[in-house]
């Protein structure tokens, strides 16, 4: 490879190429653009500085990814066919040719680029007047994205290109079998294409067209995956992100058959027939799966069945969904027959080799009965739940029946465990309980009590979206128990505590995030003694706020909390260009949005489904949306379920009013 000193020349070059970017492309513009124009010009500038920047620091691999993004703009902004779009883009596409070539002398791989054509000149598009909304019928949407069939996930259609049968799968197998194909590690399973495309449960990690934000390829770059000794290729890697370009299809008989006999180059299985239905509760039944059966199966059918590396016999039951479906020997329950279930047959040591195995005590003779008894009674379970982790419908069971006080040190007995199941040796470890938080950290306990502090001071924030009857009542039951902040001193820290604790990779620019899911209400952030107090306050502000929201019931969805807590806890004065700079971000992310129904089923990127989600909660803080809003608000705390209390609320369901909302910022 070239030496670096050598490329001194081109790195000044580089700089070169941002001293022409910003503002100037609109000066140097003969025709003026309108304001979203204008927009799209500085994100795509934006993307291209960001790849300098990181071309500068030696950061190749994070340039490539900005210069992948860039691009994707200029994507998006192709669909409004604007002559003079395309013209203000010019400089910037140049840049980006450029750019490309040095860092590919620098091993880095790029997708292919070539400057697009100019779209033919059309009449000017007028720019629609303040609260107005332009019909669909007179005016074509600046940010108009449908594809064309063959480009949809999952769609064996359009021009031929990478083959997930005969080359993606084999990858995917031979990289990831051990933790994802043959068992799902950090709850993701590789074992089918659907199951692929499903994602962990924390969201999708394909997203078609877009390397940039698909987390699959951003855990292989950052090195993260896989783990155990396998590394992906740079030759592997260049065919995954292909085949993310071309729409991640599958050119398969069936997306349910298993990754392993695709891989093996066998042929495809009939689909497998279709699982029996679970049936709703009658009301009638005297044993609950929830609160009765889920915590046997999770204290004794982990690691071979549930969270498995590598599940025995073929049989998952991280979920109930999942059990319903069977195994290698066929079904595992059949409603109605408690004794003739596989399930109770293997329990009792009548098929096969008894469960539980690998040196488990057998159950109890009244557990066994239970079960039994619970198949008997139609194996029911509401439909809410029949595709929820059996960990976490254990949890929710119990919590309905626990105390404040026992919610609170039952919260304190998993952060010591999680603490330790991160690295840390537990010997070291503080806490300070304030009125509503128990900070904990292997830290000085002065430094915990700071982080409380400033804990107690953002939480007053959430008044601006919560009743203010919710922060007068009494503390600890705020949060159903005193909600715990892990203090992690250093971003290392914090991004292993992710890894190890979450199964999952935190975006590199995150300082602190939130959970919630009942039993389980925590803010882990980053801070140190050398921290100031208004920095550990910025941190916090947020992921506060959010738990604060997803606490009113465990039905309120991550984007509802999320984007309110962006939006009560945004205090900080951003001057013009950062403001432009996040609206044109946003207008990338409306852009790659199609309708409500693929926003709600997690198919874009987690940073673009951030960005409208808090603009989509900004609406509702408007004048005009106030009260339904607060209504939303107290049908949660009333105990309606979120979309029950949305549709009260607001008048239509969140997914309707997703679709308003895009038309109309569209």
């Amino acid at each position: 490879m070239i030496s670096r000193a050598l490329w001194g020349g081109s790195i000044f070059l580089w700089g070169l190429f941002f001293c022409l970017g910003g503002d100037s492309v609109f000066a140097q513009s003969p025709v003026r653009l309108d304001t979203r124009s204008k927009r799209i010009v500085m994100a795509v500038n934006e993307s291209v500085k960001a790849a300098g920047q990181n071309y500068q620091a030696g950061n190749f691999d994070q340039a490539g990814a900005a210069l992948d993004k860039a691009v994707k703009q200029i994507e998006i902004a192709g669909k409004a066919e604007s002559p003079e779009l395309h013209d203000a883009l010019v400089p910037a596409m140049k840049r980006i040719v450029n750019a490309r070539a040095m860092l590919e002398l620098e091993g880095v791989l790029m997708a292919p680029f070539t400057l697009p054509s100019r779209p033919e000149s059309k009449p000017a598009m007028e720019e629609m007047p303040a609260g107005k909304n332009s019909p669909a019928s007179e005016t074509k949407p600046i940010f108009d994205v449908n594809s064309d069939p063959g480009s949809t996930p999952g769609n064996p259609g359009g021009a031929a290109g990478i083959s997930f049968v005969s080359q993606v799968a084999p990858i995917l197998a031979g990289k990831c079998g051990n933790c994802h194909t043959t068992g799902s590690k950090g709850g993701f399973s590789l074992a089918t294409f659907q199951a692929l495309m499903k994602g962990p449960p924390e969201g999708v990690v394909i997203f078609a067209g877009d390397t940039v934000g698909s987390r699959l390829i951003e855990t292989i770059e950052s090195g993260d995956m896989p783990r155990g000794g396998g590394k992906v290729t740079p030759a592997e890697l260049a065919v995954l992100k292909q085949w993310i370009n071309e729409g991640a299809k599958f050119d398969g008989k069936d997306p349910a058959a298993k990754l392993t006999s695709l891989a093996a180059g066998g042929e495809e299985p009939e689909p497998a027939p279709k699982p029996m239905e679970i049936a709703k509760p009658t009301g009638k039944e005297t044993v609950s799966f929830a609160s009765d059966i889920a915590p046997i199966l999770v204290e004794n059918c982990s690691g071979c069945h549930l969270n498995a590396m590598r599940v025995r016999g073929g049989l998952q039951m991280n979920t109930l969904a999942q059990m319903f479906r069977g195994g290698d020997s066929g079904a595992a329950v059949e409603p109605g027959k408690g004794e003739a279930s596989l399930l109770v047959r293997k329990l009792r040591g009548l098929e096969g080799d008894r469960m539980p195995a690998g040196g488990k005590p057998p159950l109890s003779e009244q557990q066994i009965k239970m079960i039994s008894t619970w198949v008997d009674e139609g194996a029911t379970l509401p439909k809410t739940e029949q595709e929820m982790p059996l960990g976490v419908l254990a949890k929710k069971a119990w919590l309905a029946s626990a105390s404040i006080p026992e919610v609170t040190q039952r919260r304190a007995e998993i952060t010591q465990q999680q603490f330790r199941l991160a690295g840390g040796s537990g010997s070291g470890l503080n806490h300070f309980d304030s009125e509503h938080f128990s900070v904990w950290g292997e830290a000085q306990p002065k430094l915990l009590e700071a982080v409380a502090v400033q804990a107690e001071s953002v939480l007053q924030q959430a008044a601006m979206v919560l009743p203010s009857s919710d922060l007068a009542s009494q503390p600890e039951g705020f949060f159903g128990g005193l909600a715990s902040i892990y203090v992690l001193p250093r971003r290392y820290d914090y991004s292993e505590f992710a890894k190890m604790v979450e199964g999952r990779s935190v975006p590199t620019d995150w300082q602190s995030h939130w959970k919630y899911n009942g039993i389980e209400a925590y803010v882990a952030v980053v801070a140190s003694d050398r921290d100031e107090d208004a920095v550990i306050a910025e941190r916090l502000a947020a992921p506060v706020v959010s738990l604060a929201v997803a606490s009113r019931s465990i039905t309120v969805p991550r984007w509802f909390a999320n984007g309110l807590g962006q939006v009560a806890s945004s205090k900080k004065k951003i001057d013009r260009s950062e403001r432009e700079r996040i609206q044109a971000e946003l207008i990338t992310a409306v852009g790659s949005l199609k309708s409500g129904k693929e926003f709600f089923a997690g198919r874009i990127a987690p940073e673009r489904a951030d960005l409208i989600g808090a603009a989509v909660c900004q609406s509702f803080l408007t004048r005009e949306k106030r009260r339904g809003f607060d209504a939303v608000m107290r049908q949660l705390k009333g105990g309606k379920p979120f979309d029950g209390a949305f549709l009260v609320g607001m008048g239509v369901t969140p997914e309707a009013y997703l679709d308003a909302w895009l038309g109309w910022v569209k």
